[in-house]
């Protein structure tokens, strides 16, 4: 089966950013490459309207070096672009002009709408919104894109000149920032939109930010709440907290900023600005929570590749259900006993949720944790618990945020063997409402498992009962079920802790 190397460049404002990846004939593509250099084409370019040389030079440099890596690994198609300071720059097209020379492949200049075209091709590919009304936005240097959505389907693209490092230019001059120079800002801001939006009120449930402000301010909120997530993408961040990010910022001057976790140095001079916008921006949109999308145009760019090559439409998973199913095939899980395994253990979370306050949402964990609790076994049985958990935390579950994939890994690798304990690094590093989560739903799986234990399918249905300290569990089925019933009491230790009582098993 052969595959493809493809790349994509993003000429933007305040950086250069080269992604490449290899795509099989079905259309999935991995991440092989992914290179960043900060070039500020757009420094000062608010004020004197060209691109400076010093900054031509340095994008020329950066072009340079991305050409000798598009070689060395073989790339065989590039989607290349320029975006906001080029398209409003004097001296922009010759710029591209000397650029697409030194790359080898045309640099397309790009207006507003297909920037957020782009943005908002790679959000529906990485996140389940299915059935709420959203809005995807992507804080460039130059520009900010709105998209507008409900679902699957997008309803207007929006394009300002908002971004970071031209607000910096036009706003901010002091060190830290001034008060008024502050409230200028945010009033520009606050004008601009209501001017875009023809002073419609528009109310969404949340925002999916994509672009280096948005990545910075995930990066900046995971240090403060000390998680230890693997990835930020899909992190989700509220409006309180960005509040208070910006709140911190403007107390700081340039040095100060420069030591804050999570962001990074270069990006320390324009970050107040840019978390002015999306501040503004939820403001606007009444928007409690933003998710993180770390991939942004680029990754629009590779699914546009993907697609010129004739290939299968990248990111064509529709559900989060699809992507669990797509993993547990990819480590070769035992389908049959996976499914069955799920099934009661959805079967003991609905009779028990409403005794125990089980939450919705934690139905989610417990069949995604369930269907891949084996999937360690793709490594090997010894410890495949162990394995379960790490080859869940890193994988790419389309519609879960990192602290979603983060439980459901502990859930499944509490499947069989140790309960957690003081030791369990990942374990103890998790908040304690989550601690209990884990706990109650790994409790569930482990009893589910061990209820499968010969991986027969034996079961065919099971009613619970709470009786204030005792759950009651009554099985039926039509052969023997003495070995599964040993299975699960063996294996009800956690469940028993967790939740506080007694489990009796039953048949009749």
């Amino acid at each position: 089966m052969k595959k493809s190397r493809i790349a994509a460049i993003d000429i933007g404002t305040n950086s250069i950013r080269c992604i490449i990846a290899e795509v099989t004939p079905e259309g999935v593509f991995k991440v092989m490459d992914d290179e960043k250099a900060t070039v500020r084409l757009g420094e000062r370019l608010a004020i004197t309207g060209v691109i400076s040389d010093e900054a031509s030079n340095r994008a020329v440099e950066a072009i340079r070096r991305f050409r000798q890596l598009l070689s060395g690994l073989n790339v065989e198609a590039v989607e290349a672009v320029a975006t906001s300071a080029v398209r409003t720059a004097h001296n922009g097209k010759q710029l591209v002009a000397t650029l697409s020379e030194e790359l080898g492949y045309e640099i397309r200049v790009i207006p507003g709408e297909e920037e957020a075209e782009l943005a908002a091709s790679s959000a529906r590919s990485n996140f389940d919104m299915y059935g709420k009304r959203y809005a995807m936005v992507d804080i460039g240097g130059g520009s900010v894109e709105i998209v507008m959505a409900y679902g699957n389907h997008v309803e207007e693209f929006y394009s300002l000149d908002l971004g970071a490092v031209v607000m910096t230019d036009r706003f901010i001059t002091s060190d830290p920032v001034d008060e008024v120079q502050l409230r200028k800002l945010q009033r520009h801001i606050r004008a601009s939109l209501k001017r875009t939006f023809d002073g419609k009120k528009h109310v969404v449930d949340s925002v999916i930010g994509s672009g280096g402000t948005m990545t910075a301010i995930g990066g900046m909120t995971m240090q403060m709440r000390k998680d230890n997530y693997v990835s930020i993408h899909g992190y989700e961040v509220l409006r309180s907290e960005v509040v208070h990010l910006l709140a911190m910022l403007t107390h700081k001057d340039m040095k100060a900023r420069r030591t804050i976790p999570g962001l990074n140095q270069d990006r320390a001079d324009i970050i107040v600005a840019g978390v002015v916008v999306i501040d503004e921006l939820m403001r606007f949109l009444g928007a409690n929570r933003v998710l993180i999308n770390e991939r942004g145009i680029r990754e629009g760019l590779l699914i546009r590749a993907v697609k010129r090559l004739g290939l299968a439409a990248a990111g064509a998973l529709t559900t989060w259900r699809d992507a669990v199913r797509e993993f547990a095939v990819s480590c070769h899980v035992d389908e049959l006993h996976a499914s069955h395994v799920t099934g009661m253990a959805l079967s003991i979370f609905d009779e028990l949720a409403l005794p125990f306050g089980l939450k919705k949402p934690e139905r989610k964990l417990l069949e995604a944790a369930a269907m891949l609790h084996d999937s360690g076994y793709f490594i090997s049985y010894g410890s495949h618990h162990k394995h379960s958990y790490h080859l869940i935390r890193h994988a790419e579950l389309f519609g879960f945020n990192p602290r979603e994939r983060e439980l459901i890994a502990q859930i499944a690798r509490y499947h069989r063997k140790s309960l957690p304990k003081r030791k369990h690094e990942a374990f103890q590093g998790l908040r304690e409402k989550d601690q209990i989560i884990v706990a109650q739903l790994g409790g569930i799986l482990r009893l589910a498992d061990g209820l499968d234990r010969r991986r027969s399918g034996l079961i065919q249905g099971l009613a619970c009962q709470f009786g204030g300290t005792t759950v009651t569990i009554n099985l039926t089925a039509t052969e023997d079920i003495s070995v599964e019933i040993f299975g699960a009491n063996a294996k009800k230790d956690l469940f028993e802790k967790a939740f506080g009582c007694t489990v009796a098993l039953t048949t009749g």
